[in-house]
């Protein structure tokens, strides 16, 4: 399974990953809300979780399609 890593943080603090090029910032908290900052290389794709798994099946749709047609 994986592992998860549990940290608390207060408003301006970070979480540091991959050799500081992925930051994580608490930009503010709000009731049950928290909003956060990522700054991280271009080359490195940042996607909520709704988000990417949309992405996910759409590029595994395709991938079925093709096969179909092999």
């Amino acid at each position: 399974g994986l592992n998860v890593l549990v940290l608390s943080r207060k408003v301006n603090e970070q979480i540091v990953i991959i050799n500081e090029d992925i930051v994580i910032t608490v930009v503010d908290i709000r009731g049950d809300k928290v909003r956060l900052g990522i700054s991280a290389p271009s080359s490195v794709p940042v996607h909520r979780r709704e988000v990417y798994d949309a992405i996910k099946q759409r590029e595994d749709d395709k991938a079925a399609r093709e096969a179909r047609r092999v």
